[in-house]
């Protein structure tokens, strides 16, 4: 039954298997009339003679079953040799066999007509959104922070005077479609106590990429390629950004792995230097969009530092996209003390302005008491939804399951998607291309759809 995946809609294959039976019958048609129909005249006075004097009256009933079994027979014929045809060619290229080759194909077809989105933010929010993302579009643009200081990132950032690549690397990771040894290779951080100590092998190969190639945007295309990467992972800026954040004091806390150790209130945060000059793609991918999503993420740290860059927030309000933000599950000490979820929304349009965002998705599953605890202990609390406050600044809010809890209660990669992409089916204008994407691909999103129409 796998191999009906060859006829599934949008596979472009239909098509040729249907040319080919043309061409078959035009070359049987052909071959008659160059011998003038001699002989399929003679195979037909054979057969009309066997036939007749065997069934007598019966004899166009039966010349019929007879005729649409040779046509079945020859169909099952071109079938069963353009399938070996296949096999013959994919052994050699597909070493994984004829499976993986259709799945790939029936995925690339279907995923590049998947909706637009571009996504906005850092950290391992934004990561986690990704691998849920990537299973539904290949149309989705990561825009990444590029304020990170702290770890490898900060130190490769201040010993080559790059950007940090810690967030590119696991956008990176998150949205490609590669063996899970490559992922690990990507991942892995260096021991011991030398000077590669702490290092991520993804940061040192980004790192060794961009002093190759003389440019940050083409080390990246060029990572993709290796890592076979679903979308496109672009930096807010390619400008080397200091994040800063005046307390409620007053005081100014600079660097971004700073911010959450001054054990104060935010009162806002900005970028040296101010005038940072934006990635071009980046700005394209939030203007042509279906939708733009910022974060999940820490809220000072890592989404507003993107929208803080000269010209995002413009293209943001200007934009026909959908705006939708992912609120964060828990607050995070130091940076979001006892915020709400219109506190989190209240500070992005402070910083930015009005009409950036349309609708905030929160979470309405209840948070297990046990692992509440853990994360009071670490001084982290449940967001609380509250609705009401967040319409009262004209955003819509979307209450949804979308946490996976184990020993950590973070977002869940699918129920995220599945939300974010039930909601862009919903709300989007180009809503004959989110026509494309079917039920194989985005599953339980028909329920939330039939929940979002209520």
């Amino acid at each position: 039954m796998h191999f009906l995946k060859w006829l599934y809609p949008g596979m472009k294959l239909k098509r040729w298997l249907l040319l080919f039976s043309v061409g078959v019958m035009a070359a049987s048609l052909g071959l008659a009339i160059i011998f003038n129909y001699k002989y399929v005249g003679a195979l037909e006075e054979a057969i009309f003679r066997m036939v007749y004097l065997t069934t007598g009256n019966y004899y166009y009933a039966v010349t019929t079953i007879a005729g649409t079994l040779v046509v079945a027979l020859g169909l099952l014929v071109m079938t069963f040799a353009t399938r070996q045809i296949i096999r013959s060619v994919i052994s050699v290229l597909v070493p994984d066999g004829h499976d993986r080759l259709v799945e790939i194909i029936f995925q690339k077809r279907k995923l590049n007509r998947g909706p637009a989105v571009a996504v906005i933010g850092g950290g391992t929010g934004l990561s986690v959104l990704l691998r849920g993302i990537k299973s539904v579009t290949s149309n989705v643009t990561a825009i990444v922070t590029v304020a990170d200081d702290g770890g490898s990132s900060g130190r490769l950032r201040s010993d080559l005077g790059i950007i940090p690549p810690g967030d590119l690397r696991n956008c990176l990771v998150a949205l490609a479609d590669t063996e899970p040894l490559m992922e690990k290779l990507f991942q892995h951080r260096f021991g011991g106590e030398g000077s590669l100590a702490g290092h991520s092998f993804g940061n040192l190969f980004i790192a060794a990429m961009t002093e190759v190639l003389g440019d940050v945007e083409q080390a990246l295309r060029e990572s993709s390629k290796v890592l076979a990467v679903r979308g496109k992972v672009l930096p807010s800026s390619v400008q080397t950004i200091r994040l800063l954040a005046e307390m409620a004091d007053g005081s100014i806390v600079e660097g971004e792995s700073n911010i959450p150790l001054a054990n104060q209130r935010v009162k806002r945060v900005f970028i040296s230097p101010e005038d940072a000059v934006p990635v071009e793609g980046a700005l394209e991918a939030i203007r042509e969009a279906d939708a733009v999503v910022l974060g999940p993420g820490s809220l000072y740290t890592s989404v507003l530092p993107n929208l803080l860059v000269k010209g995002v927030g413009e293209a943001l309000r200007q934009t026909q996209a959908v705006k939708i933000y992912i609120c964060n599950v828990m607050t995070q000490p130091g940076e979001t003390d006892g915020f709400t979820a219109a506190d989190h929304v209240r500070a992005l349009i402070d910083h930015i302005g009005p009409g950036v965002i349309d609708y905030v998705v929160v979470n309405s599953q209840e948070i297990a008491p046990v692992l509440q605890e853990v994360y009071a202990s670490q001084g982290a609390y449940p967001v609380l939804p509250d609705a009401e406050a967040i319409e009262a600044l004209g955003v819509k809010v979307i209450k949804a399951n979308v946490i996976s809890e184990t020993n950590l209660v973070r977002h869940d990669p699918l129920k995220l998607s599945r939300t974010i992409v039930s909601m862009i089916y919903k709300l989007t204008v180009n809503s004959e291309r989110m026509r494309l994407l079917d039920y194989y691909l985005i599953g339980e999103n028909i329920k939330e759809l039939k929940d979002l129409e209520k």
